[in-house]
């Protein structure tokens, strides 16, 4: 993507001034309460570590509030405000958790976006009604409000509580999903224009939101790689097929963003390659013809411990992406993970796949793989894995919140609230 060198996304190269002593307010997409991480959970908890944290879950939508079974992995939030139980649970040193009591209107059916962003003002102002009385009895002082790529509910926060800055967090390009697209594509570039900071955690999503915000800056992903230990022996899964090369993928099965074409594609091309697949499917998967192709390996889900011995097995792992507004910009997590244990990996030459073109061989086409994978079994080195494992490596927490307290420190020499 090419920007405009006035637009150009910012790269700060000063050492950075540690954020210390601040009352931090943040909010996004997923609740603390999820079992699953996220990259604003570790986020929050390397800021709690100088300053003082409230992790604001999302508000309840009225309607999954008052379903007669309701989605189960809200109902721990649905049973504090029945019960009205407290709503602010500390965490750790420096760090709470707020349930929101609040109750947001469904708003993502209305088909005009002209209509939806009155209705979906009212919701900001109860959500932040809510936040204030959250902050009040923290006691919370001139907050600095944290916005996890939530446009939605955090659309007016700005207005809405007057933060001293205002930091968009874009580490997912939610324009590119059906269910989000129709009201994003018009106002995430609003957020991003009016947020006094916009950091983002991939090349692509930092070069985007430059051509809006002059402020915007890359602070890359951080990364926790401890289970990916390659000095770890791992056992053979006994589900893993026999025979030369086992190409490998882990991750969510999911035709949104991956090409089942290339999955056909490697297989049929080379009956003697082995095709692994671990991971949960979604239905265009489950009912797909790979299925019927005999070197195609479906190994379903597996507990996170244990996928580092799967990849252990592995001699080339992948990640063929489709090319789509989805996949263009998102940080691809599993290629840390592939590399962290030395592996070969191919995948599809994507916007974000840029910072790893120099370690990944990237495929322009379907075609690509299979001279792809046949090439990087060639060249495979003890000197090339120890490149991929030191590379991955540098991809720590510690590093991108450097880069983050980096833009925080650059911006500030800006004025406050420059639109």
């Amino acid at each position: 993507m090419e920007t405009h060198p006035d637009t150009a996304m910012k790269t700060v190269t000063h050492s950075p001034t540690l954020l210390k002593g601040r009352d931090i307010v943040i909010v996004g997409l997923q609740p603390w309460y999820f079992p699953t991480g996220c990259n604003c959970k570790n986020i929050a908890q390397e800021l709690s570590l100088y300053n003082r944290v409230l992790y604001v879950n999302f508000p309840l939508k009225r309607k999954s509030f008052t379903a007669k079974q309701p989605d189960p992995k809200i109902e721990s939030h649905i049973s504090i405000i029945k019960n009205k139980e407290k709503k602010i649970r500390e965490i750790s040193t420096g760090l709470w958790e707020f349930y929101p009591d609040t109750l947001i209107e469904s708003v993502n059916w209305i088909p005009s976006t002209a209509a939806f962003k009155p209705v979906n003002y009212l919701n900001n102002r109860r959500f932040a009604k809510n936040i204030k009385d959250a902050i009040a009895e923290l006691n919370f002082k001139d907050i600095i409000l944290f916005n996890d790529n939530d446009i939605y509910n955090g659309f007016y926060l700005k207005e809405l509580l007057s933060p001293s800055l205002y930091i968009y967090y874009l580490r997912d390009f939610l324009q590119g999903y059906p269910y989000w697209k129709k009201h994003t594509r018009v106002l995430e570039p609003q957020l991003i224009k009016k947020a006094d900071l916009v950091v983002a955690n991939s090349l692509f999503l930092a070069e985007y939101s430059a051509g809006i915000n002059k402020h915007s800056y890359y602070i890359g992903q951080g990364c926790s790689l401890d289970h990916f230990d390659h000095t770890v022996s791992h056992q053979r899964p006994t589900d893993i097929p026999k025979g030369f090369p086992v190409i490998g993928y882990i991750g969510a099965l999911d035709a949104d963003r991956l090409d089942l074409k290339i999955f056909e594609h490697i297989a049929k091309e080379n009956p003697e390659w082995q095709v692994v697949l671990v991971g949960p499917e979604d239905v265009t998967f489950s009912n797909s013809s790979l299925h019927d192709i005999p070197n195609i390996h479906f190994l379903g889900r597996k507990p996170f411990a244990e996928l580092a011995s799967y990849v252990q097995s592995f001699d080339v792992c992948m990640n063929p992406q489709l090319r789509n507004d989805i996949t263009k910009g998102n940080y691809p997590l599993k290629i840390d993970e592939y590399l962290a244990m030395g592996k070969p990996t191919i995948a599809t030459r994507t916007g974000a796949m840029k910072l790893f073109e120099n370690h990944v061989y990237l495929a322009n086409l379907p075609s690509d793989y299979p001279g792809l994978i046949k090439k990087a079994l060639a060249e495979n080195t003890a000197q090339k894995e120890t490149e991929r494992i030191s590379f991955a490596k540098s991809h720590t927490w510690e590093n991108c919140m450097l880069e983050l307290y980096k833009a925080i420190t650059a911006y500030s020499k800006q004025p406050i609230n420059v639109q």
